[in-house]
């Protein structure tokens, strides 16, 4: 039986911070951090606007605000028979909400009446499994990655809109090595665009699965990203199209390490090169374009700070030490929202 404990609160503001920084172009950039206290550690975000914005965290909780912060409808999702729910992906289309837990049991729910009901469209047992990311191509076609099982990555897609989702067969995806795997730290292992999507690893390998056809077939290129370590390798993958990406990760143990934890490519994903910066930031959760920007500006975000370039990732420069996990960039182009421990903020420049 599933019940669902849902309340509406008026969160204040526990934090504004001004911050400007020069940017290598010579340019000036702005950014103001509006800091909201949550009761959960939230690594899966879903920005819509400056206004609305969906998030899943741990202890079975999730929620909304759509007036940009001033209230949030918080409800939690216990399951009888399992202890705690944690959320860490989540993914909304214009018709439906869906939220992903991470282990054993893996359950993805889905709501098309704002969290007011959830239906459970699928559901895996496993002792290994470990559900990291989740997006869409479009209102029909979504997919799922997780760790390992059977030596390989588990993947799930739906192509009716989520009602349904199949895990494909180890028989059409390229094999694991030994201890890799994948971070479940932003909710973005995944990377669509066009009818592509490529998925990122960490741990024993640092590598990039592809499919050129919305999970028909699949390919994995190995990338120069620090690997082999317990905690080493990719954490987020983004592409401005379907030739243009990056890579970004590190070692967490090690997280000013910044010679191999960033990479770019722009074929697609078939060859990836380093970045290599002494201002470059070190270890990063997660990484995103700016829209209209021409790939060419991006944030990134993690424990250590937020960093921006505006040079398709070649150069960095560090704007704030303020923790966070994840980041989503509005399509406006100037407005975020970021998520971290027992926090969202939005972030405006």
């Amino acid at each position: 039986m599933m019940n669902k404990i849902t309340w509406v609160v008026f969160i204040t503001l526990i934090a504004i911070t001004c911050i400007q920084l020069p940017i290598s172009s010579g340019a000036d950039i702005n950014i103001k951090i509006d800091t909201f206290p949550m009761q959960c550690s939230i690594r899966a975000i879903a920005a819509m606007d400056e206004k609305t914005v969906w998030y899943a965290g741990s202890n079975g909780q999730y929620g909304y605000t759509k007036d940009g912060g001033k209230t949030w409808k918080i409800d939690s999702l216990k399951i009888d028979g399992v202890d705690k729910l944690e959320f860490r992906s989540i993914a909304v289309t214009s018709q439906a909400v869906f939220i992903l837990s991470v282990a054993s049991p893996a359950l993805l729910f889905k709501t098309t009446d704002n969290g007011e009901s959830w239906e459970l469209v699928y559901r895996e047992d496993h002792e290994n499994v470990f559900y990291d990311s989740m997006t869409f191509w479009d209102d029909k076609t979504g997919i799922a990655m997780g760790d390992p099982i059977n030596e390989c990555l588990s993947i799930i897609i739906t192509r009716d809109g989520g009602d349904t989702w199949q895990k494909l067969s180890c028989d059409i995806l390229p094999p694991t090595f030994p201890k890799e795997a994948a971070y479940a730290a932003s909710n973005t292992n995944i990377a669509v665009a066009g009818n592509h999507a490529w998925i990122a690893s960490g741990g024993g390998k640092a590598r990039v699965f592809h499919t050129p056809d919305k999970g028909k077939s699949w390919d994995v290129t190995d990338s120069p990203i620090i690997a082999g370590g317990k905690m080493t390798g990719i954490y987020s993958i983004a592409f401005y199209d379907q030739n243009n990406g990056i890579i970004i990760g590190g070692d967490w143990d090690n997280k000013s390490l910044n010679s191999k934890n960033k990479a770019v490519t722009k074929d697609g994903g078939k060859s990836w090169n380093l970045v290599s910066d002494n201002k470059a930031p070190g270890y990063r959760s997660c990484v995103q374009y700016l829209p209209n920007t021409y790939g060419k500006e991006l944030f990134a975000v993690g424990t250590p700070g937020i960093s921006y370039s505006n040079n398709a990732g070649l150069t960095w420069q560090n704007l704030s030490r303020e923790s966070f996990y994840t980041i989503r960039i509005c399509k406006s182009g100037n407005f975020a929202w970021l998520a971290g421990d027992q926090k969202i903020a939005k972030m405006q420049w």
